[in-house]
Formats: C-alpha cells, sequence, structure tokens
C-alpha cells in the first residue's frame, strides 16, 4: 500500500489492487455440492450401462477374441495350446462359410435395400394431411410388435413348398409352385419378405420423426418457387433427413448381415442348418452351428465371429462413404 500527498498538503492513501478486487466470498457446502452435483452426476447416471456393458458384452467379445488363437476340444476342461490364425485359415476355407456369406449378402441386398426405399416413401405419405393418422402412424409398428416365432409360422404358411398361398397364387398366372426352402433365390426372396414386413414399419417412424422436424417454412418457400409435391421430396425432404437416413442405412446394414431368427425359424425341418444344402445359411448361423460342432468348437466359433465382425464394419464404413458422397453430389 502507498500513500500519496495532494495538493493541499493532505497524505492519501492509495488503495491496493487487493482493495480494488476483493477476494470472491468461498463458497458454502451447500454451492460446493452443486457444483459437485452438475460436474458429477451425468457420469454416475451412465456407469450403470457401462459397467453392465463390461461385464456381459466387452468382456466376453475380449474373451472370445482371445479364445479364437487357441485350441479347446469339445469336452475339454480348458483350451489348449496357441494355434495363432489356424482358426482362421480354416473358416475362411470352408466352403460352407464361402456360401453362408453369399447367402447372407443375397437376403441383404433383398431385404435392406427395398425396405430403406419403401420405409422413405410410406414416411412421406404419413406426413401428409392423412385421415385419422395417429392410427394409420401406429398401424405400420404393428408387425414390428409381433413376435419372431409368430411371424415365421404366418410366413411359413404363406411359403410352404406344397400348400403355400403365395404358390396357390402363382398358379392363378399359371406359374409353376416354387420349391422355397429348396431353391435358393426363393428361400432369399421369402426370408426378406419376413424381414421387410416386420422392420418396414419400424424404419418408415423413424424417418417420419425427421421429416416432421423440418420446417414447414421451406416447403411454403418450395410451393412458391412452383415446385411440386416430388421436388419438394426430391430437394426439401431428402436433403433436410440426410442425418437420420444415414442413420436407418447403417444400422439396417448391421442387422441385415446378423440375420439369424427368420432364417433358423424357416428351416420347417429343423435341422437349424438352413436348408439341406445349406440354401439359406446365414453367417451367424455358421457361427452357431460351428459352436455346436465336434472339432475345436468354441475357437472356430470365436473365429467366424470376429471375422463376421470385421464384414460388418467394412459394409458400415462403405455405406457411410457412399451416402456421404451421394448426398454431397446432390447438394452440389
Amino acid at each position: 500500500m502507498s500513500s500519496l500527498t495532494s495538493p493541499s498538503g493532505d497524505t492519501a492513501v492509495a488503495a491496493s489492487p487487493e482493495d480494488a478486487h476483493p477476494k470472491p466470498p468461498r463458497p458454502t457446502i451447500r454451492q460446493r455440492l452443486s457444483r459437485l452435483d452438475v460436474s458429477v452426476s451425468p457420469y454416475l447416471y451412465v456407469l450403470p450401462f457401462f459397467a453392465v456393458f463390461a461385464v456381459i458384452g466387452l468382456y466376453p467379445m475380449l474373451y472370445s477374441l482371445y479364445l479364437s488363437f487357441f485350441s479347446w476340444p469339445r469336452f475339454g476342461a480348458a483350451h489348449g495350446d496357441a494355434v495363432g490364425w489356424a482358426n482362421y485359415l480354416h473358416v475362411l476355407e470352408d466352403p460352407v462359410f464361402h456360401q453362408a456369406f453369399w447367402n447372407t449378402i443375397g437376403i441383404f441386398a433383398l431385404s435392406s435395400i427395398p425396405q430403406i426405399i419403401i420405409a422413405t416413401v410410406v414416411a412421406a405419405l404419413l406426413d401428409t394431411n392423412l385421415r385419422g393418422r395417429s392410427w394409420w402412424r401406429m398401424s405400420v409398428l404393428l408387425p414390428f410388435v409381433v413376435a419372431p416365432a409368430a411371424t415365421a409360422l404366418i410366413f411359413g404358411s404363406l411359403f410352404a413348398d406344397k400348400s403355400g398361398l403365395v404358390n396357390d397364387a402363382l398358379g392363378w398366372f399359371g406359374i409353376s409352385g416354387v420349391q422355397w426352402h429348396a431353391n435358393r433365390l426363393g428361400s432369399w426372396t421369402a426370408i426378406a419378405t419376413m424381414v421387410n414386413w416386420r422392420w418396414t414399419g419400424y424404419n418408415a417412424l423413424i424417418l417420419l420423426a425427421a421429416m416432421q422436424a423440418i420446417p414447414r417454412d421451406l416447403y411454403e418457400a418450395a410451393s412458391m418457387d412452383g415446385a411440386g409435391a416430388v421436388r419438394q421430396f426430391r430437394h426439401v425432404t431428402l436433403p433436410s433427413i440426410r442425418p437420420t437416413m444415414m442413420f436407418v442405412i447403417i444400422t439396417s446394414t448391421i442387422g441385415g448381415l446378423q440375420i439369424f431368427t427368420e432364417p433358423r425359424l424357416f428351416d420347417t425341418n429343423l435341422q437349424h442348418q438352413g436348408g439341406a444344402n445349406y440354401e439359406y445359411q446365414t453367417l451367424t448361423m455358421y457361427v452357431f452351428n460351428t459352436a455346436n460342432s465336434s472339432t475345436d468348437p468354441y475357437p472356430r466359433a470365436a473365429a467366424a465371429a470376429w471375422i463376421l465382425f470385421g464384414i460388418i464394419v467394412a459394409f458400415a464404413i462403405a455405406n457411410f462413404l457412399i451416402t456421404r458422397a451421394v448426398q454431397h453430389r446432390s447438394a452440389s
């Protein structure tokens, strides 16, 4: 603290920096707890999920990766010697795996691509001024509520080889019946129809939520510029729902490559191998059947599961890059 002398001779005491900027009062215990709640509580809320995921999700994944490099006989007490990449090579060289891969790709192409297109069209129709819009929006979700086993029973009757309603309908047009369980393309079509029937409405509601978030001013401006409904859909709706569309495409890709329930229940002979000659065995069914085989079932099934994981990641990245490139091209 310093002193200053005024012209009259009086001495004045100058204020110190501490006096000019006094220290803030110390926060109370309640204020400290409030700050702690804001900074710590979000982590506490998400901690149970990550704790459960680490126990029942992450640990089995990492252990399966570790197990895939060892040999473990079916009735052995524990895994044996390390075999390196032998399990992966065995899976990649297995002709049944090759057939399961192409079966999965075929069912995926017949299900996911039409499913996204139809879901987008249905969402656009539900976004219009329909009478009873709430009823229609709820009704498209009904197939998703039906149990997969019931869905398989229904479509198993429709696509029965000898007495199915689909073959009867084909007979009306002079077309001979299809052996849906023995014909490779026929089985793909039947399973893809089951998948589309169950998941199209679910994806349509996700896209509908994105469409309803679009500002209506954009449609009014487009209408004033003379754009019709189709041009509004192409130049307003689709560009506005790009993030949601990308999410639906990626999730459909992951789900399509992991399909298991529909082809397993479609196997009416209870062989659980996807047809007599593996006509519709998928990659997940291959993993399941490998885990129940006689020679090193668990390590080879783990190797097959990680190969499937790599395939899904590759397809998801490819879909992301292709979708983004198409969006950038349409935007330019």
